[in-house]
């Protein structure tokens, strides 16, 4: 089945074919962070999206080049940094190495590369295309000294937002310093250093200042993976007026249609309200992880909404993700203690038959064909738990021996690989452990109420014990 992508430009379905002649390499470009805050959950719900994305890819067989920018200088930074008193690499350190641990928390791929927006070797390249589009006529310097594209000399400009141009009008909210603009709409390229920007500031033809936070990416991009992209993603917030931009600055410097397919999450929501500071609704994973919920619990409840609808974050949808957890991880149990049965090591006969590679393993399309579908995850986690119900059906009947519980091990190796969601955390949490420890040496002391009343309290705080072959396993309370 070949895979389906809805592209933002088109506003259709499209069969992905990506640039590389051999059909195999895959140019992928998603914007990261800007680091003058902890990341919030919204930011994560696009990044682990392209996570999932880029996972699918890789199983189907493509070798996926990511690049995910990192924004370390633009209004929020330096004013972060004026703020805080410290240079603007020392406000934004701390804040990079926090992303980084975020995104290991939630299981999220590693991009190939983190290119830094004030890097010298962005920077040249920023200041390179700059410098490209004022000589063909792209781009002209006002009489405050920035750097503006002129959005009137690039006919496609909106065809991505879908808006004629000639809707584009003043907010209200423009700042009093662009009066000298030709067009509202025109955006800056090179910002002129002002006295507010302290000792942030870089040489350039134009004189003193930073780039604008659209020539960053379009930098970057073109420099780590060349001038055309087969995927950039983002949120929708991104369409305009940021990605746009990134068309018109890059094909402005190329003539080179930029990307292939453009692919954008919608907005995150909580409890059916915009995520604000002003509501008490902001969350950061750090919040969520601070409430006793594991990352991959976050992971799952981030990802399980397909990415193109709106996604409502609740702590019941948190504790729906626990459940569907536990009961995976329940499942995954039972099949690995069928493969220890020393009894009838040959599968029998059945209509369920044990998966082979790429195949529906039931009647109804496969959990990977789902995903072919533009990311069709409710239909993927359809497959999947249709699977979990029917085979544990038929290891309480005694139908399924240790040739297909492996086999059905390997087909959910192969689904996990895309999900990223298997077991427990690599670490108990300390008090649950000292529960657990202290759980086991009662039983050895053959203290069996002891015994019992730390497995009810290990309970009341969502974890199960259960005594097993092999000694105790403790793992969080879900539906089985």
């Amino acid at each position: 089945m070949a895979i389906r992508l809805f592209n933002t430009y088109s506003r259709a379905l499209e069969e992905f074919s990506p640039l590389d002649p051999a059909g195999r390499e895959v140019k992928m470009y998603t914007c990261g962070p800007t680091v003058y805050s902890h990341a919030h959950l919204g930011n994560f719900r696009a990044y682990v999206f392209e996570d999932l994305l880029q996972r699918h890819l890789g199983l189907r067989g493509f070798n996926v080049r990511r690049v995910m920018n990192i924004t370390d200088v633009d209004d929020k930074t330096i004013r972060g940094s004026s703020e805080a008193g410290v240079p603007l690499a020392e406000f934004t350190a701390p804040f990079k190495k926090a992303f980084f641990d975020d995104l290991d928390t939630l299981r999220i791929k590693r991009a190939d590369s983190f290119p830094e927006a004030t890097d010298p070797r962005e920077l040249a390249k920023m200041i390179e295309m700059i410098g490209t589009l004022m000589e063909r006529g792209l781009a002209y310097q006002a009489e405050d000294k920035s750097v503006y594209f002129r959005i009137n000399k690039f006919p496609d400009y909106g065809k991505l937002a879908h808006f004629d141009l000639a809707e584009l009008r003043s907010t209200g909210r423009v700042k009093s310093d662009e009066y000298d603009k030709e067009h509202v709409g025109d955006f800056a390229l090179w910002k002129a250093w002002d006295e507010e920007d302290g000792a942030v500031k870089w040489e350039s033809p134009w004189g003193d200042g930073r780039p604008g936070w659209h020539i960053e990416c379009s930098a970057m991009a073109t420099q780590l993976l060349g001038e055309q992209l087969d995927i950039h993603c983002g949120g929708v917030d991104n369409i305009f007026p940021h990605h746009e931009a990134e068309i018109a600055q890059t094909e402005g410097c190329t003539g080179k249609k930029f990307v292939r397919y453009w692919l954008h999450c919608a907005h995150l929501m909580v409890e059916g309200q915009k995520m604000a500071k002003s509501l008490g609704n902001f969350y950061t994973l750090r919040d969520v992880i601070g409430k006793g919920y594991s990352g991959r619990e976050v992971r799952y409840a981030l990802m399980r909404v397909h990415y193109r609808a709106p996604l409502n974050f609740t702590w019941e949808g948190m504790e729906e993700a626990r459940v569907a957890l536990g009961r995976i991880d329940e499942w995954v149990r039972r099949l690995n203690a069928e493969t220890d049965s020393k009894d009838n090591p040959e599968a029998p006969s059945s209509k369920l038959q044990a998966p082979e590679k790429h195949q529906a393993p039931m009647a109804g399309p496969d959990f990977h064909d789902a995903l072919d579908d533009d990311l069709n995850i409710s239909g993927a986690l359809g497959v999947l738990f249709e699977t979990i119900r029917e085979t544990n059906r038929r290891i309480d009947g005694g139908e399924i021996a240790a040739g297909e519980a492996k086999a059905w091990l390997d087909w959910w190796g192969r689904v996990d690989q895309v999900l990223g969601i298997s077991g427990e955390e690599a670490a108990l949490p300390e008090e649950i452990a000292g529960l657990a420890e202290a759980r086991v040496q009662a039983r050895l002391a053959k203290e069996w109420r002891k015994s019992d009343e730390l497995r009810d309290e290990l309970a009341a705080r969502g974890w199960e014990a259960r005594d097993t072959k092999d000694g105790q396993k403790i793992t969080r309370r879900g539906g089985a």
